[in-house]
């Protein structure tokens, strides 16, 4: 079953070159099990014919203010009444500033001043068009006015520019719709999670890690910003593309790993450990290529920090949520660690079941005992996790009004 079963979306398209994405990403809200209803400027017409998006979405198009369908001539109210979510894409530097100043003076920007449902835009332009000063002022205004905004990113763009401006991917889009539709069960916390594995370099070519994907703690810090959290990412090499919308620290080894998660602490509230760290790091490491001889490769080795530990033991601690990945016996080593690292919750899995594989099955462990979430993709749970995070963390600390 779709994430968006018997949500329904408008969706509305203005006049940018990316206009064509937006049969992609109406194809990505149906197969998500979404109502899709599509509304186009007339300047949208001239990239990407109404017939096309009619096709996809099985409903007619509207794209006029006087469309005779609406049987009491306002279509500006009947289209929009029914809708969870009006979602603008592409929406140019032009609607942006009809937004922002109240214009009323096509179908779609109409509807989105009548509008009660709430507003989502993916801005696509060309980088200077977004650099502009009156364009930035615009946005913050937007945001100010509790609109929420996907995008844009950065890259190659069609006038053969590149920089920022380009609207987002759809599937990137249909993600946010539906990280928008969570219960906001953490709103305004501060999260941080820790993901994929750790480095430890041999020489300069040569080095000791694991094989973690980043999948679980990926899953983990998509799960947060749903619930609506402030999360800050701090993650080992991996080939996952991060959520939009969380601050991204990337690292490489466990000493660096944990530098990042103690500088940032301080002004965190919850903090879950999920990255595969190393246990210990080369002591006598090579700056150069070591080179082969008859005596072989000795290596001396020597014990990395404990993240989570020093993290459950600093002053004012957050609320501390660890991972166990364990080959066997997997409840006696989880229930142990847990009590040695002194922290209320820590999610636990056999390495073989987890490893490589978009599925999962953790057991939760807290001081009521253990919690067992059924196997299942791993973005549901860790959507579970934060459930679980949710019934057990008591808010205490005072808002930190600067980072």
């Amino acid at each position: 079953m779709g994430e968006l079963v018997d949500k329904r979306i408008l969706l509305g398209l203005t006049g940018g070159i990316a206009a064509y994405k937006a049969a992609d990403l109406a194809r990505g809200l149906i197969k998500e099990g979404a109502d899709v209803q599509v509304v186009m400027t007339e300047a949208a017409c001239k990239f990407v014919a109404p017939l096309t998006l009619q096709a996809l979405t099985g409903k007619p198009v509207f794209t006029s203010m006087w469309d005779d369908r609406i049987g009491n001539g306002m279509p500006h109210i009947e289209l929009s009444r029914d809708r969870d979510l009006i979602v603008v894409a592409p929406a140019t530097a032009d609607f942006i500033a009809k937004l922002v100043h109240g214009a009323a003076d096509d179908l779609l920007a109409t509807l989105c001043i009548a509008r009660k449902s709430r507003l989502m835009i993916a801005p696509a332009m060309n980088r200077q068009m977004w650099e502009n000063p009156a364009t930035q002022r615009n946005i913050r205004q937007l945001r100010d006015d509790g609109i929420f905004m996907e995008g844009p990113g950065s890259g190659d763009q069609a006038c053969g520019e590149n920089g920022m401006g380009r609207m987002s991917e759809p599937a990137q889009i249909v993600e946010s719709i539906i990280s928008w539709f969570q219960p906001k069960l953490l709103a305004g916390a501060r999260i941080i999670v820790t993901a994929g594995p750790t480095y430890e370099p041999i020489d300069a070519v040569r080095g000791i890690t694991n094989l973690s994907s980043g999948r679980m703690g990926y899953a983990v810090a998509r799960a947060a910003l749903e619930s609506g959290a402030d999360v800050t990412l701090i993650s080992g090499r991996t080939s996952l593309v991060p959520p939009s919308s969380a601050t991204l620290i990337p690292v490489v080894t466990a000493r660096e790993m944990h530098d990042q998660v103690m500088s940032h602490v301080a002004d965190t509230d919850i903090f879950i450990s999920v990255a595969a760290v190393a246990d210990y790091r080369v002591k006598n490491r090579d700056e150069h290529k070591k080179k082969k001889t008859d005596a072989g490769l000795k290596l001396e080795f020597t014990e990395n920090p404990d993240i989570l530990e020093s993290v459950a033991a600093s002053e004012n601690a957050p609320f501390c949520v660890g991972f166990a990945a364990e080959s066997r016996d997997l409840e006696t080593y989880a229930h142990e660690k847990r009590l040695r690292k002194n922290i209320p919750l820590l999610a636990a899995n056999l390495v073989q079941d987890a490893l490589n594989s978009h599925e999962n099955e953790l057991i939760l462990i807290d001081d009521e005992g253990m919690h067992r979430l059924a196997r299942s993709p791993k973005l549901d749970q860790a959507r579970g996790l934060i459930r679980h995070i949710t019934k057990l963390y008591k808010p205490s600390r005072k808002p930190v009004t600067a980072r």
